[in-house]
C-alpha cells in the first residue's frame, strides 16, 4: 500500500474527503518527525507504536574484508516498535 492508497482508505473509513485525510496524515507525520527531532520525549500510541530518538556512540570498527581500523561518528537514529495491538493484527 502506498500513500495515495492509505489516504483513500483513511477517507473512506472516516467518511472524510481524501485532501482532509492527506491533510490529517501529512499532519500526524510532522508530529512524529518533530517529536524523533526534538529527542526529548517519545510518541507513544498505546498498543500501536511507540517512536523514539536513539543515540549510537562514536565507536572504532573494522572495516570488513581488511584490518583497516574505521572511526565511526556518533549519530541519532529513530526506533519505531510495534505495539501490541499491532502485532497481533499482523499475527492473526
Amino acid at each position: 500500500m502506498n500513500k495515495s492508497e492509505l489516504v483513500a482508505a483513511m477517507a473512506d473509513k472516516a467518511g472524510v474527503t481524501a485532501k482532509e485525510a492527506g491533510d490529517c496524515l501529512d499532519a500526524f507525520f510532522d508530529v512524529v518527525a518533530d517529536v524523533a527531532q526534538r529527542g526529548t520525549e517519545k510518541l507513544t500510541i498505546p498498543g500501536w507504536l511507540i517512536v523514539e530518538q536513539r543515540h549510537s556512540a562514536a565507536r572504532v570498527v573494522r572495516k570488513p574484508g581488511s584490518t583497516e581500523m574505521v572511526n565511526v561518528p556518533a549519530k541519532k537514529t529513530v526506533k519505531l516498535s510495534a505495539g501490541s495491538k499491532l502485532k497481533a493484527a499482523a499475527n492473526s
